[in-house]
């Protein structure tokens, strides 16, 4: 045979093996729990599917209309038949059944935790510079990102107010960059459009406010144009306890700094603050005009929240400042801890960047988790990060941090963390934190994530096969001429000691990979923690490709065999790519 002969037969064959799909078999558990359930028979009825959900899936509230209702949609996908002639599963219809995400899911679809507390009681989904495109420089911004964000359950949105180059109209945009601004007032549509598409739960807007007292007023003008009812306004002007989540359903809450007043004196035109004094920065000020603010300004500033009136001039506008529902500050970086110890009676959040984060959380982390027990504390990316990159999220949680600001529009492990820890609860974007973080011990002491804790559970997982990638990618995608070598990481995220990464096997050529192996994860903070899936497809020659990510919070597990769907890069769901996984607790 000739050598151009032998090539072409050879990438022929190739060829062959790459569009050869086999149809995947039931894992030996699989097999096992049918024939146990079914009392090896060849059929299960829904009574014997009905007595599996419950004791080995452990869906105790299951029912029998449930069972009729999994065993319909599985007939009907498999088969193509709107009737089905009676109400039992083959092996390959149970395994069917097993391997479907939205009818044998990971975590639980619906709300489920306790929404009847106060606000600062739950972890809350929240945006940094909400409406930016792209990077933090020179991106534009719009109102499009606002959207997608309360689409996938975002709950925390910040504009950033400035005034236009006239100063008669209110712009967004990121100031000091080159940033193209967008309307304040189309922000604003597209929030009250979008607000509760994904979740009935309350939208916290926070606003990040350089405007003089007139284009305040045309704020609070154009809030309650558009919001109407919407708009959560306390009737006292401030909040002394937050109120229960579940009372501020179809809510939109605002929150910044109360305006400070412009003294009459020294305010010549409008868009000149009266003095040095009362010059104010963003939350994402850097570390030089934040040392330059602290020679202006006295430790106790945090008590300025309140300051509103306490001097003769021309005073804020007053309707802007009734509909600031939650009071706002950022603390300097030289009385932070004065700043969390200071004993107030009225609720308020706090926003610090993820570098006084950092700081706070070495030096005195029992003020920071005491601080949350009854405040709202804000965590922000550090303005370093221009092509919105996002931090680890894990430490601002682990002392309670309530508003842990992402860049929704970049992407990234960290991105997928928040993605995945905000799938908690039915995706509302409420988590309810867990009871060790705003309790006490006999001691009066709070939680510290620094102490070694004993293994209080341990997490058992199965990585069983995974498919789909022939259906959502190209069969070239991964190699030119044979089918992908897949392998899964595993990672537990959480507090320091219940770190932990491990990986199946490569499987080499084959689009549905079958690893069956287990990893066993001791947890000392259970409540805490993540599980990372992510595949990859082994190259040898080059760094290997990506195959999909999923993100799963520990505590909302759900024991048994399950389908996990995987993600893109930016976190978009495939539309078939999934593992069959098991998960057991002991």
């Amino acid at each position: 045979m000739r050598m151009g002969s032998y090539n072409y037969y050879k990438m022929f064959g190739c060829f062959n093996r790459k569009f050869k799909i086999s149809e995947s078999e039931p894992p030996p558990d699989v097999k096992e729990a049918f024939w146990r359930y079914s009392a090896g028979a060849q059929q299960m009825t829904a009574e014997q599917l009905l007595k599996f959900m419950v004791q080995h899936q452990e869906e105790y509230n299951c029912t029998a209309v449930d069972v009729a209702d999994i065993m319909r949609h599985v007939f009907h996908r498999r088969h193509h038949e709107l009737e089905m002639p009676s109400l039992s599963f083959t092996l390959e219809d149970f395994f069917y059944f097993l391997f479907q995400d939205d009818l044998n899911g990971p975590i639980n679809p619906q709300v489920h935790h306790d929404m009847t507390a106060p606000l600062h009681h739950y972890f809350i989904y929240t945006g940094h510079n909400s409406y930016l495109t792209g990077n933090q420089l020179s991106s534009d911004c719009s109102e499009i990102p606002i959207a997608k964000a309360l689409e996938n359950g975002v709950r925390g949105i910040e504009l950033d107010l400035w005034p236009n180059s006239t100063k008669d109209s209110v712009h967004v945009l990121h100031g000091r960059t080159l940033t193209a601004p967008v309307p304040l007032f189309k922000c604003f549509k597209s929030i009250k459009e979008h607000a509760f598409v994904k979740s009935p739960y309350p939208v916290i807007i926070t606003l990040e406010d350089h405007l003089t007292p007139n284009l305040q007023a045309r704020v609070a003008e154009m809030a309650i144009r558009i919001f109407g009812d919407l708009l959560y306004c306390p009737e006292s002007g401030y909040t002394e306890d937050f109120p229960a989540v579940e009372s501020l359903k179809y809510k939109i809450i605002l929150s910044t700094k109360p305006p400070k007043e412009y003294l009459g004196s020294n305010h010549s035109k409008e868009g000149e603050t009266s003095s040095p004094k009362y010059k104010d920065f963003s939350d994402d000020e850097t570390e030089a005009e934040s040392e330059a603010d602290d020679k202006l300004e006295s430790d106790s500033d945090y008590e300025d929240y309140d300051n509103c009136g306490r001097t003769s001039g021309n005073v804020a506008a007053p309707e802007y400042k009734r509909l600031i529902a939650i009071h706002a500050g950022n603390a300097k970086k030289k009385c932070l801890r004065q700043v969390l110890r200071v004993r107030i009676d009225r609720a308020r959040r706090l926003s610090l960047s993820e570098q006084e984060l950092e700081r706070a959380a070495s030096l005195y982390a029992s003020d920071v988790v005491k601080f949350t027990q009854k405040h709202l504390l804000r965590v922000f990316p550090k303005g370093t990060r221009v092509t919105s990159s996002n931090f680890g999220p894990i430490i601002a949680w682990m002392h309670g941090a309530q508003m842990v600001a992402f860049n929704m529009q970049g992407y990234g492990k960290a991105l997928w963390t928040m993605h995945g820890f905000f799938r908690a609860n039915g995706g509302c974007g409420y988590f309810k934190k867990p009871h060790l973080l705003m309790s006490k011990n006999s001691n009066g002491d709070v939680f510290d994530p620094k102490l070694p804790w004993p293994v209080r559970m341990t997490l058992k997982v199965v990585v069983y096969m995974g498919d789909g990638w022939r259906l959502d990618f190209s069969h070239t995608h991964f190699d030119t001429y044979s089918p992908p070598d897949f392998y899964t990481k595993i990672y537990i995220i959480g507090v320091p000691l219940d770190a932990a990464k491990c990986k199946t096997r490569i499987i080499e050529d084959d689009w549905a990979p079958y690893w069956d192996q287990e990893f066993t994860f001791p947890l000392r903070i259970p409540e805490l923690a993540l599980l990372r899936i992510e595949v990859r497809e082994h190259d040898r020659s080059d760094k290997d490709d990506f195959g999909g990510q999923a993100c799963l919070p520990v505590s909302e597990l759900r024991p048994g065999i399950r389908a996990v769907p995987l993600y893109d890069r930016k976190g978009r769901k495939f539309k078939s790519v999934r593992l069959l996984m098991r998960f057991r607790f002991e």
